[in-house]
């Protein structure tokens, strides 16, 4: 079985309230598809209120076409790992900081995160972990290259395309990215941070 991806957002101020040791149980909780009132195979799904007329804490964002595989995600990674060192400096700086925000690593790490938060050390399996302050900071990464995607189309098509393959057409590549712009407008909107659930 390959890895997945759940991305969901999350009241932050919420998910704090949880003690440490059970959010990842209570996050994998809120993902699960029969919390739901219905069924969605591309956009949002957006978790009832509670019984006791608590609001909703939590949203899952369904990425169209991927079954919830992380395969995509990766590919999208190594598409643009490809495809960057011929794109403009400042659309590179901006992609860069979009993407490295929650599913590309960038050359040169391992991975870890710098600023890894040893009070919550179950942040670590989830393969995205972006608290309200992260999201932030994606929000005018994608506003200064989200509107210049279609610069990178013949870039793309002569260094990265691999017809056939995960995410080997540039609109494929670009449909992938728009989902997770979505998913990081809609908790920057709300100020809450997202999370990519190992599921």
């Amino acid at each position: 079985m390959g890895a997945d991806i759940t991305a969901v957002i999350v009241d932050w101020a919420h998910l704090e309230t949880i003690p440490v040791t059970e959010r990842k149980c209570a996050l994998i909780e809120a993902a699960d598809p029969d919390a739901y009132d219905e069924v969605v195979e591309d956009g949002w799904a957006w978790l009832p209120p509670a019984p006791e007329g608590f609001p909703a804490w939590c949203a899952r964002y369904e990425f169209g076409n991927t079954l919830g595989s992380f395969k995509p995600h990766f590919w999208a990674g190594e598409r643009w790992e490809t495809l960057r060192e011929h794109a403009p400096a400042d659309l590179l700086t901006a992609l860069d900081t979009f993407l490295a925000g929650l599913f590309w690593m960038p050359p040169g790490t391992d991975g870890d995160d710098v600023d890894e938060d040893h009070a919550n050390p179950w942040h670590g399996a989830m393969r995205a972990y972006c608290p309200p302050l992260n999201v932030v900071a994606l929000a005018p990464a994608w506003s200064a290259s989200g509107p210049r995607l279609e610069e990178l189309r013949d870039p793309f098509a002569a260094h990265a395309a691999a017809p056939g393959r995960w995410v080997g057409r540039f609109e494929e590549f670009t449909k992938l990215l728009h989902g997770w712009a979505e998913v990081v407008a809609e908790a920057h909107h709300r100020g809450w941070g997202l999370i990519g659930l190992p599921i």
